[in-house]
């Protein structure tokens, strides 16, 4: 017996109550005053454009994930919120005077831009961004821990995850993650903070960070060799570097490789380890048709990824989660793979809470 298939004149009949319930919907949630429960942070700032046009870390790469949402639902069920600029407290938790003091010194005037190693260039706006970008962070922490949302992504540019206490690289200039981790550990005094990081390039500064801190567990996943062709030391070379875990995946590894490393080794330790909240460094250019590298993940794995960290969040840090942009340079796929990660956040569980 065939399917009854309806007309499509009549079938669009059927939509329209539907499409009048959820317009209905978003009036009424705007009316009562309903803020989102994952908060969108981000800042104008972080739209400066400090690179060539042939730069592949862009101010674009914010504005189509905000255009990939706008078309979808999505964007309508984030709470947005601009980020503040990081205060020179909370940076010295994490970088040190001199380094901070060396990068304002070197600034440009207007067009220039000086060359701090092959990839990473200092121009006269780069540095606001970066104030900013870490600012958002410092708020994101605020909203999720004062339970003015129930987590956060931050989008925002320059990344973070290759800054040093005291040293740019890779497009990084300040340590987003590590600054909102140290905030959340100097003014919530949580004593047990995750940090992952799936970018397709090892978080070397992250690491850099918090080695040999018991109150951070790091885990990474990455392609090795590739910039910067470190972190594939075992655990007994790292020393104590003992809650710093690296799994580098090769060349043509996908989802089968990804997900089989995200069961058998993240949500075990993330479990044992009982974190107090989660960050996510989240890159986006392991996907298959970012060429700047070669691993073949696709959104679905982020959206994956996310749904598992987001459930471990659920038991064990009261769903705290805030999840910072690194990388992503191919546009399309960027914007589909943050809108699927973003998406999985919104639809964590305690909706009612949040009304």
């Amino acid at each position: 017996m065939k399917p009854l298939r309806l007309p499509p004149r009549l079938m669009r009949l059927f939509l329209l109550p539907v499409r009048y319930l959820r317009f209905f919907k978003r009036r009424l949630l705007r009316a009562v005053g309903y803020r989102g429960r994952t908060a969108w942070v981000s800042s104008p700032h972080c739209l400066a454009a400090f690179t060539d046009a042939l730069h592949p870390e862009q101010p674009e790469r914010i504005t189509v994930i905000e255009q990939a949402l706008k078309k979808s639902s999505l964007w309508t069920r984030l709470q947005k919120t601009d980020a503040p600029e990081v205060s020179d407290i909370q940076l010295a938790r994490v970088h040190s005077r001199r380094y901070l003091a060396d990068l304002e010194n070197r600034l440009p005037t207007d067009n220039g831009v000086v060359k701090i190693n092959e990839d990473t260039y200092l121009a006269h706006h780069t540095l606001n961004a970066a104030r900013y970008a870490a600012g958002a962070v410092v708020k994101a922490v605020d909203m999720v821990m004062r339970k003015h949302a129930k987590n956060a992504f931050c989008a925002v540019r320059p990344p973070g995850h290759h800054a040093a206490a005291d040293q740019a690289s890779g497009f990084c200039f300040i340590n987003n993650i590590a600054v909102g981790v140290m905030h959340a550990v100097a003014e919530y005094r949580l004593k047990r903070i995750a940090v992952i990081d799936f970018d397709l390039h090892h978080g070397d500064g992250t690491e850099n960070i918090f080695a040999g801190d018991p109150r951070v567990l790091m885990l990474s996943s990455f392609e090795f060799p590739l910039y910067p062709f470190n972190g594939s030391e075992t655990d007994a070379v790292r020393g104590d570097r003992h809650h710093i875990f690296n799994f580098p995946l090769q060349a043509g590894d996908g989802s089968a490789a990804f997900r089989y490393l995200v069961r058998a080794q993240w949500l075990p330790k993330l479990a044992s380890f009982n974190p107090q909240m989660i960050f996510l460094s989240a890159g986006f250019d392991a996907h298959r048709d970012d060429d700047i590298g070669h691993l073949c993940l696709t959104e679905a794995d982020f959206a994956w990824l996310t749904r598992k960290i987001v459930l471990i969040a659920e038991r064990h840090a009261q769903g705290r989660i805030v999840s910072v942009l690194e990388g992503g340079y191919y546009l399309p796929s960027l914007a589909a793979s943050a809108k699927a990660h973003i998406g999985a956040l919104i639809q964590a569980r305690g909706f009612k809470q949040w009304l």
